[in-house]
């Protein structure tokens, strides 16, 4: 497990064929394991590798906002689900705007991500952030990435019949209708 920079965010990541650094990820950050993490990639086929379908509403919504702050959440296998933490069987993916972040995606496929802080607290936005939030603790390492804007991703999530915004960051949710229509929650939540 080791903390990089994401395009928003420094993050805390662990490789998904690795399922001891995902139950080490939740440990050191103190997240309970019943709030899943999202799942990094470099691109839609990573997703589908995974057996997720990928629907066309995802896709309009990946071809338009990705790569960036965007953070789709769709049904996903159990066992993937299961994996992240989630109490569901669906996952949050997003393909992050910073290119190095993306060809280190390409190179150890998707991570499993969460920013770098304890849970509640702010998230860190520098190496030395991190290096101070988790000194002595259980991290491989910090790859440096420069300072961070801070802002979060937004996280939709969609279903067969509707779709939600669970968090409104760096993309308004005017963005969003513009994409997909007037926001229905008839599909879940």
């Amino acid at each position: 497990m080791v903390a990089l920079a994401t395009d928003t965010v420094y993050g805390l990541a662990a490789s998904l064929a690795r399922p001891d650094a995902v139950a080490a990820l939740f440990a050191l950050k103190r997240r309970p394991t019943t709030v899943a993490l999202p799942v990094l990639v470099d691109g839609v086929a990573q997703i589908e590798a995974m057996g997720v379908n990928w629907s066309a509403r995802a896709a309009r919504l990946s071809d338009a906002l990705w790569p960036g702050a965007l953070t789709i959440v769709v049904p996903a296998p159990a066992a993937l689900a299961r994996l992240v933490g989630s109490v569901r069987t669906s996952v949050g993916f997003r393909c992050p705007g910073d290119q190095d972040l993306r060809e280190l995606l390409t190179r150890t496929g998707p991570l499993a991500v969460s920013s770098a802080n304890e849970h509640g607290e702010p998230p860190c936005t520098t190496a030395e952030q991190v290096r101070q939030a988790f000194a002595g603790r259980a991290l491989a390492g910090v790859l440096d990435g420069g300072v961070r804007d801070g802002l979060v991703s937004t996280v939709v999530e969609l279903s067969e019949d509707g779709w939600w915004i669970l968090r409104e960051g760096a993309l308004t949710r005017d963005v969003l209708v513009d994409l997909l229509g007037q926001e229905d929650r008839s599909g879940g939540q």
